[in-house]
């Protein structure tokens, strides 16, 4: 059930991508448990996201220890980010969605 309704926010965020926002950047640990959702995010849901906006910069940046957030960069390079820390694949859907349609 929740995988179901994270594909649905997915499919939302890709139709949106590209309006307002610049770049969308990812950071995580590649073995912390705090990340496992968003490690999870990316395996369920990178590939859908990039194949609905190919020419649109989604960049995935892992480093040991660092915090889970998100960034989005917007027109003239203002930037929002988002703390993804200990969220599910569901709720990191969410965050990005909130990232992406409230600049």
């Amino acid at each position: 059930m929740a995988a179901a309704a994270a594909a649905a926010v997915v499919r939302g965020i890709g139709s949106k991508l590209s309006h307002n926002l610049r770049e969308l950047r990812i950071h995580l640990c590649q073995s912390s448990a705090g990340s496992q959702g968003v490690r999870d995010f990316i395996e369920q849901h990178y590939v859908t996201m990039k194949k609905a906006n190919p020419e649109f910069p989604i960049l995935i940046r892992e480093c040991a220890g660092v915090q889970p957030k998100a960034w989005a960069r917007y027109e003239f390079g203002r930037e929002r980010n988002v703390v993804l820390d200990n969220l599910n694949s569901e709720q990191v859907a969410k965050a990005l969605e909130s990232l992406i349609t409230k600049p």
